[in-house]
């Protein structure tokens, strides 16, 4: 009967291995590879090889197809030692991966020839508690939940949009929100601004945010900003964040909001809602940077050069408003900033998505920019804040 050295021996003489000097000269070299570390997760939470996926060794066959799914990939498994990486090598080659090999020795020895070691932001275990339906995501994991923590973003707005959108990104661990808004809850407004209630009423809607948030995440800190958005305060309320979320229900802060983003260079996930409909999109200027660095997208001047007039566009108080559609459009926006955050999936930039709730319908939009804006044109005329109101006024 065959003994453990026996078989170890057996898939050692079946299984490629790269010495460590060469794994190392392929990380300097950045050549195309998937490490695949099959140590338990503390062992990764310890420090791990520089961009390393953690696949625990009892979870490979189960989690490996999710992690990497191209099985003509040049795979390169590690562990410790090197014992549990020679087999998780030969599993993955029963499981048709055709470019596999198996690092020897292990980790411990490449941490200890002073080779470079990535150590993950460590999350408490209340967080690994708290965000663990998140870490079982291969696209968030522990370094996107760290990534989520350290974010911060500016919320305009506390109601219809802004109430659905404030206690997702919350409940996702989202480690900074700032809310603007000037008005105090209503009676009227709890139809459909979920984030507020009948034992708030009277309340500043960012004070009362506040509470709701507190009470679901104690990780969130909450920055309330009693006040309407104005060209005198939005880059000082821009230049705190990393990204915006626009729940805002009139035009002339929309056009606001969009020149601010198209000059700081900060993106923003837009959101409104007429009766039964709403649409999404999310607008990234051209200086944006770091994870939201991409090709720019329209703006909303590309989108919407002139407000239209007042009459083919009345406010939610006088044309009515689905309670439930703010719950999917702010949804949907939570989501879109989230993805932003990660630097995951395809964001709306250039594209519009317009909700039918009536007839229970998604579409989808394609948004080109314009060469001619005033804005993010190739010879901008607007390089300062206007008149919003006198220009929306004006134009219808």
């Amino acid at each position: 009967m065959a003994t453990y050295s026996d078989l170890l021996d057996a898939v050692r003489r079946n299984v490629r291995e790269v010495t460590l000097d060469e794994l190392k000269r392929r990380l300097e070299a950045r050549e195309a590879y998937v490490l695949v570390d099959v140590r338990e997760k503390d062992e990764y939470r310890g420090g791990h090889l520089p961009g390393a996926v953690s696949v625990p060794r009892g979870f490979l066959e189960q989690q490996i197809e999710s992690r990497v799914p191209d099985k003509s990939a040049r795979v390169v498994t590690y562990c410790a030692g090197g014992v549990r990486s020679a087999f998780a090598a030969a599993t993955l080659s029963e499981l048709g991966y055709t470019n596999v090999e198996t690092a020897n020795p292990g980790f411990v020895r490449w941490k200890d020839l002073g080779y470079p070691v990535d150590v993950p932001v460590q999350l408490t275990e209340a967080q690994r508690d708290r965000y663990s339906r998140h870490l079982l995501l291969p696209e968030v994991g522990e370094v996107g939940q760290a990534k989520l923590l350290s974010s911060k973003v500016l919320l305009l707005g506390a109601g219809g949009l802004g109430s659905p959108a404030a206690l997702y990104l919350a409940a996702a661990g989202v480690g900074t929100l700032g809310i603007v808004d000037a008005d105090t809850v209503d009676a009227s407004n709890l139809q459909r601004q979920i984030i507020h209630s009948t034992s708030r009423l009277g309340m500043p809607k960012v004070e009362s945010a506040k509470q709701a948030i507190a009470d679901l995440n104690p990780d969130v800190k909450v920055i309330g900003h009693q006040e309407r958005l104005t060209s005198a305060n939005v880059e000082r309320l821009f230049a705190q964040y990393d990204l915006v979320v626009d729940g805002t229900d009139n035009f002339p802060t929309r056009y606001l909001v969009n020149d601010a983003s198209v000059f700081s260079g900060k993106p923003v996930v837009h959101g409104s809602i007429f009766r039964f409909d709403g649409q999404v999109t999310t607008f990234v200027p051209a200086k944006a940077k770091g994870n939201f660095a991409a090709p720019q997208s329209p703006c909303y001047r590309c989108l919407y050069p002139e407000p239209p007039p007042p009459h083919l566009a009345p406010s939610c108080q006088e044309a009515g408003v689905l309670g439930i559609l703010c719950g999917i459009v702010g949804t949907l926006q939570a989501t879109e900033a989230i993805k932003l955050i990660l630097g995951k999936g395809d964001v709306l930039a250039g594209r519009l998505l317009t909700y039918d709730s009536l007839k229970m319908h998604f579409r989808e939009l394609r948004l080109h920019r314009d060469p001619a804006c005033p804005v993010c044109g190739k010879a901008p005329k607007i390089t300062s804040y206007v008149d919003y109101e006198g220009f929306c006024n004006v134009t219808a």
